[in-house]
């Protein structure tokens, strides 16, 4: 009678540990790489962002990267969230005085971020959105 509830015990206490595990995994806190694709099928270039949990909040930054227009200086994330899976932040870049945001967004499964990026378009033109398929780097 005794084995079959240390059966069930055991059974629910991995199921426990499962469960606990694969939430710990559901974080989007690590360093996340990519490449970038060019406007209009221009030379991308490689990128990477690093997503740390602080006090309870999403922060991050973008690395320091080589683009087709020169080097890039690291720079702070904004509005980094997440929620339902679903992974969102902004980069806010100057290049010649000109100020805008790229905006990225994507579902997290596992080591993978699959989802979009949006650039605003040049003299207040329509928006460009590219795929975007970071991996966590381990």
């Amino acid at each position: 009678m005794k084995s079959p509830h240390k059966f069930l015990a055991a059974f629910l206490a991995a199921c426990f540990f499962t469960v606990a595990a694969f939430a710990a995994d559901a974080s989007p806190a690590g360093t996340w790489k990519w490449t970038q694709a060019g406007r209009n099928g221009g030379q991308g270039s490689e990128r990477k962002a690093k997503i740390e949990m602080k006090d309870g909040k999403l922060t991050g930054k973008m690395l320091a990267y080589e683009s087709p227009r020169g080097p890039q200086a690291e720079a702070d994330l904004s509005d980094v969230t997440f929620k339902d899976g679903v992974v969102s932040f902004s980069l806010k870049r100057d290049f010649g005085g000109n100020e805008f945001v790229i905006k990225y967004s994507g579902k997290l499964e596992g080591d993978t971020i699959k989802g979009s990026s949006e650039f605003p378009g040049f003299n207040g033109g329509e928006a460009t959105k590219s795929d975007w398929e970071a991996k966590r780097e381990k």
